[in-house]
């Protein structure tokens, strides 16, 4: 939390709809004591450059065993490694999670410049899963290593359950992004699970949700990863147009079904026979007809989302001190003292923080149709997938969904057939 809020502060000051000096400097009375913060100190800057190098590194590696190596070992050794480095030694921070926050204000925010450490998490593991899949997920990103380790007992969740919570994290992304562009706060660092965890403290309800998620993880594999990460939407995205994908075999698949009992992610799509000419007639005007409801989810969704602009704009800390300037009860101007205090000394009126908080949400009426309409073409899009039926004759990875674990072609007969052959080549 305290992180959250010196983020906020930090966005304030670069907005340049809000004056620098607009608000004095709080004066704090004798035996006051500056909290220790429970956020990382800042980098110096070579050792942002060995943060983003060992980025790099771990990226490449991660390629190299998935896709070449083949080694489900030693992504285990690098999920280790990853969990200790971005995990613990860099306290979860900055990763790309978090970097969508910084990426959208720096392209909202009027006048707050993108650090390049944060541009490179961003983009980086982007880039690789334009390469070669999702292999940031396999064994790099800190909040879905710490969860692969705890995968003991996975249980299978029904595909139309896991159809529907995987739509949580478009909404998340939506509005981690509507949230930070505005400037209200960021969102997904303050709702972090796992950080707390890196951090050994932290708000405890956070904390409490992390080893939740832990716990869960158990027996749903990595639950934060598949139904709430916004990241991850990016990377599934981008995965999907990779050039090097995983493959559970390259030789012949036999249908033994080993490799889709061994996903614990529900990853591997399964061999389906041709349609009838019939159905498959059926279907195109079933798909014409979701084409057509596409545009109409869209507006429906934008405008249905634009009428939350004043629940949305309590978010941002102008709209929030106003209401305690009105009428906001005891518990709430406890809660904002110094900021009511700050406010009585500026010498800005209710008038002009009315403007100011009417403005806000003037800008969430506008997010809140870009986000409805995103929601909206997300859902419709959702719709037609499910209604497309692509012919298959072997089991074989989702590109989007799978997380390039290894676990699937560890399993299989004939790829243990090819390294026994491969290792009598060698002797």
């Amino acid at each position: 939390m305290k992180r959250a809020l010196v983020a906020v502060l930090l966005v304030l000051s670069a907005l340049s709809a809000y004056g620098a000096n607009r608000f004095p400097m709080p004066q704090f009375e004798k035996g006051y004591f500056i909290p220790e913060s429970t956020a990382p100190a800042a980098r110096v800057a070579w050792l942002e450059v060995l943060d983003a190098g060992v980025l790099f590194a771990a990226l490449s590696l991660a390629a190299w065993l998935v896709l070449k190596k083949r080694s489900r070992r030693g992504l285990v050794a690098l999920t280790v490694f990853s969990v200790a480095y971005f995990g613990f030694w860099r306290a979860g921070c900055i990763c790309p999670v978090g970097s969508i926050q910084n990426v959208a204000l720096s392209l909202c925010g009027g006048g707050y410049v993108l650090p390049l450490t944060a541009a490179v998490f961003f983009i980086l593991p982007l880039v690789f899963a334009l390469l070669f899949g999702r292999v940031f997920c396999a064994a790099v990103c800190p909040l879905g290593a710490v969860q692969d380790l705890v995968v003991l007992f996975p249980v299978r969740v029904p595909r139309p359950l896991a159809s529907l919570l995987g739509l949580i994290p478009f909404v998340y992304l939506g509005l981690g992004v509507l949230f930070a562009a505005t400037g209200a706060a960021y969102v997904v660092c303050r709702l972090d699970p796992f950080v707390p965890l890196f951090r050994f403290g932290g708000d405890l309800p956070i904390l409490l949700a992390g080893i939740g998620f832990l716990l869960l993880g158990i027996f749903v594999a990595r639950p934060y990863c598949r139904f709430l990460c916004p990241y991850g939407v990016l990377l599934n995205w981008a995965a999907r147009l990779s050039m090097w994908r995983v493959t559970i075999t390259p030789d012949e698949c036999v249908k033994c079904r080993l490799c889709e009992r061994a996903c614990p992610f529900d990853a591997i799509r399964v061999p389906n026979a041709s349609q009838s000419g019939e159905k498959r007639r059926a279907d195109t005007r079933r798909l014409a007809l979701l084409l057509c409801l596409v545009p109409l989810l869209v507006l429906a969704g934008g405008w249905s989302t634009s009428r939350l602009d004043r629940v949305f704009a309590r978010m941002h800390p102008a709209v929030r001190l106003l209401d305690a300037v009105r009428n906001g009860d005891e518990a709430s101007r406890n809660s904002m003292a110094y900021e009511l205090e700050a406010f009585g000394g500026s010498g800005v009126t209710k008038e002009d923080l009315a403007a100011t908080a009417d403005a806000v949400a003037g800008r969430y009426r506008t997010g809140g149709w870009l986000l409805g309409g995103f929601l909206g073409a997300v859902f419709g899009i959702s719709l037609i997938g499910a209604a497309i039926r692509r012919t298959r004759e072997t089991y074989e990875p989702d590109r989007g969904q799978c997380l390039a674990c290894a676990r699937c072609f560890m399993s299989c007969p004939v790829e243990h057939q090819r390294r026994r052959e491969a290792a009598g080549r060698r002797l």
